[in-house]
């Protein structure tokens, strides 16, 4: 569990900062400046979704169902050849991890 500092909290800094980027300085400038005020603003929308992100049970169930405690472990056995025996289990966890990236990368993208 992660105690936090109070408020504002660092999600609501983050959205803070973005909505200043989409609104006071996209709406103040042109060309070049107004792109990466863009781009600025959709990494910090990311960082804020992933700050609030619930950890989808799916992913955290296929690592331990495999004995893995995170990412890098499965990495680590697929490059080893280690799982080249439990495909259907590898394609599970691979499916539910990515699951939970797009949820933060582009939510409402698995919807559609």
């Amino acid at each position: 569990m992660t105690v936090g500092h109070g408020r504002p909290t660092a999600a609501e800094l983050v959205a803070a900062v973005a909505e200043f980027l989409e609104a006071d300085v996209r709406e103040s400038t042109t060309g070049q400046v107004n792109f990466h005020a863009r781009v600025a603003a959709n990494a910090l929308r990311m960082v804020e979704r992933e700050i609030l992100a619930e950890p989808d049970g799916a992913a955290r169930e296929a690592l331990a169902g495999m004995g893995f405690d995170d990412e890098a472990q499965l990495a680590a056995a697929i490059r080893s050849g280690q799982l080249d025996d439990r495909d259907e289990q590898v394609l599970a966890a691979l499916r539910a991890l990515v699951s939970d990236r797009l949820a933060v990368a582009h939510p409402g993208y698995q919807d559609g």
